[in-house]
């Protein structure tokens, strides 16, 4: 099959529904109607000829569905795990005369594709290696998974289901809450594909790489002739429209340069790896060997050396948050990782806590997540008795276990919680938000222990309280006039920002923005809208909207809203109507000479029509750094990706003025 087809699918595909989504929840349009049906038409032609159609064709209509539970269903032959090895020439070892094929270990959720009759049947989990889950449903929303495809028999693969590093950054950034946000792309692709409701899954950009063929039978019963070669089963799926795992066939001559080739990639690879797998190509070979009771010896994963350091868990704090989320901190024997001395590190939830069987005085790995973040690579004692509190450690108050973006999180149930108070006023200062300078957190407990602020708008009467606030430690004239100044300076803001300050529960700064400039900044129209209203928006969708609906509803909530706004002046945003960045990425790194922030940066860009992302990806226009010959890890990523690095000056001249 003409591989060049393929690609021509997959880019009508990608601008129809992009061209769709402008027209009909943007109000906007990229194309003419006339090259619209043009390019529908050809994209028609080619799915016809060919007998591809992805999941996210304008030309199909895959209906979203929610149910109560997954079924669960039993695999055809056990799903083994591979057996590993951190060392390079032991690979060499393992292929002796043979060829191999050397590809990433993807690092998502394994599932199994079933077709018949060249559509999509059934799509089941990996689960327990035994028995998956049926999500056959959410995998017809898969963004680049075929869903009809040529071959008419009984095609079975397995794929790895996968968030790209730009799609997680893109759906994180989306998310200002750091309690909400999510932790990595392999826990959001597993939670993604065994949604209750596919509409969720629709939205998260999930995508299916195919790493094995389990049999292809015609509809006579015989089985498809790939001569034994899982490199000429690997050209078989591109033929069916499938995306296969990138690889190289190799030998014991050149794998260790092989992998070195793959190491280079990692930094500009967009799907999450954790490893590599090396395989014989010859599938009879490989079938002869047979296996052990836990691995299949045709095939062995490859996992990069992180630098670890044994250490003892000597305690787990608990710190509550704003949101009432009580996050576990590892307290364990000072070590040192990448040049640093480490002795705490985030467990995130309880769900990694039951995972890892912690216990006090456990002996435990310990390692930096790219380098940087301390966690737990493995607990070797797994004693499982670590005491999980029942009761808040701020306030006393019962603490229970909730289910929250796909784990069991600690929650206080007290909304008067001093420490979900304290919170709620640094993220109510902080600079996407009022944007208050010199009102730290600790000056802010200082004026709540002191009852001078009690709820929002006493923060807007603090110069009325002048004396008072001059009598508490660390305030002197000079300091305290600058911050009733900043106060002041502050009461002349937009609805976005103090929809964002005021906390609803998963309304970031972004979104904040959608929803104020779906109502023209008029907030009465906000409080009037329905749930229905609301989830239509952009970006929004059912539960943020439950949230802000329920708050708008909400008798107390309201009436901080409103002595709030009684003390502040809300300016209507200026649509200038200048759209010239429109589809162009970029990312601020390092520190700033004509703006302020990096913030306002990033509201000057998107005031034009462009977008501000976190991570430097093939997508990205260019790369703002101030320091364009620094060696950070951002200009490496950028000039390994070709993306142009440019001062702060020359991209004002080229993209702003």
């Amino acid at each position: 099959m003409d591989n060049e087809k393929i690609k021509r699918i997959d880019e009508l595909t990608a601008l129809l529904s992009e061209a769709s989504r402008a027209y009909y929840a943007e109000d906007r349009e990229i194309m003419s109607n006339f090259e619209y049906d043009k390019l529908y038409d050809e994209l028609a032609a080619l799915e016809k000829e060919t007998g591809i159609v992805r999941a996210g064709s304008p030309t199909i209509s895959v209906g979203y569905e929610a149910v109560d539970s997954l079924p669960k269903e039993r695999h055809a032959s056990p799903m083994l795990s591979l057996g590993k090895t951190k060392s390079r020439e032991e690979l060499a070892e393992w292929l002796g005369d043979k060829e191999g094929l050397l590809s990433w270990k993807e690092d998502g959720l394994t599932v199994v594709l079933t077709y018949q009759n060249g559509e999509l049947l059934k799509c089941v989990t990996r689960g327990n290696g035994e028995t998956g889950e049926v999500v056959t449903a959410n995998a017809k929303t898969f963004v680049n998974l075929p869903v009809k495809i040529p071959y008419d028999g009984e095609l079975v693969i397995r794929g790895e289901a996968v968030i790209t590093y730009s799609d997680f950054e893109r759906i994180n950034a989306e998310i200002d809450d750091a309690d909400a946000k999510y932790k990595n792309p392999r826990n959001l692709a597993s939670g993604s594909v065994r949604q209750l409701d596919s509409a969720v899954t629709a939205a998260r950009s999930v995508r299916v790489i195919a790493f094995a063929l389990v049999s292809a039978v015609d509809k006579d019963g015989k089985a498809h002739d790939l001569a034994h070669s899982m490199s000429a089963e690997f050209e078989f799926l591109k033929q069916q429209g499938f995306t296969v795992v990138e690889y190289e066939k190799v030998n014991a001559g050149n794998v260790v340069e092989k992998i070195g080739d793959f190491e280079k990639k990692i930094i500009s690879n967009d799907i999450p790896s954790d490893g590599l797998v090396l395989a014989y190509d010859d599938k009879a070979y490989a079938e002869s060997l047979g296996r052990t009771a836990k691995f299949p010896r045709g095939a062995i994963a490859f996992k990069w050396s992180d630098e670890t350091a044994d250490t003892v868990l000597r305690e787990v704090e608990w710190n509550t948050s704003r949101t009432g989320l009580i996050n576990p901190v590892a307290i364990f024997d000072s070590v040192e990782l990448e040049g640093t001395s480490v002795s705490r590190a985030s467990i995130h939830n309880i769900s990694i806590i039951k995972e890892l069987k912690l216990g006090i005085g456990d002996r435990i790995s310990v390692y930096k997540a790219n380098m940087i973040i301390p966690q737990i690579a493995e607990n070797h004692d797994k004693s499982d008795d670590l005491i999980i509190p029942d009761k808040c450690p701020v306030c006393g108050a019962e603490a229970v276990i909730e289910k929250a973006a796909d784990s069991e999180v600690l929650k206080c149930t007290n909304e008067e919680c001093p420490a979900r108070k304290l919170k709620s006023f640094v993220h109510f200062v902080e600079r996407d938000a009022m944007n208050i300078e010199g009102l730290s957190e600790m000056t802010l407990d200082k004026l709540i222990q002191a009852g001078l602020i009690k709820e929002f708008a006493d923060i807007y009467r603090l110069r009325e309280s002048r004396e008072e606030v001059l009598k508490l430690e660390g305030f002197k004239e000079k300091s305290c006039d600058n911050l009733l100044d900043a106060i002041d300076k502050s009461r002349e803001t937009t609805l976005p920002r103090v929809l964002y300050a005021l906390g609803i529960p998963g309304v970031g700064a972004a979104n904040a923005k959608m929803v104020a400039a779906h109502f023209d900044d008029d907030i009465s129209a906000i409080r009037a809208a329905s749930e229905d209203e609301l989830s239509a928006i952009d970006k929004v969708g059912p539960v943020m909207a439950s949230d802000i609906y329920r708050c708008m509803h909400d008798e107390n909530f309201l009436a901080v809203m409103e002595k709030l706004l009684d003390r502040l002046s809300i300016s209507k945003r200026v649509n200038s109507g200048d759209s010239s960045l429109a589809g162009l990425v970029f990312v601020v790194t390092g520190s700033l000479n004509k703006y302020a922030s990096r913030a306002e940066l990033k509201e000057a860009i998107e005031a034009k029509g462009g977008k501000v992302t976190g991570k430097v990806t093939g997508k990205t226009k260019c790369l703002i750094n101030n320091d364009v010959n620094s060696s950070s890890s951002k200009n490496k990523e950028a000039k390994a990706l070709g993306v142009e690095i440019i001062s702060e000056e020359d991209f004002i001249k080229q993209y702003l003025e």
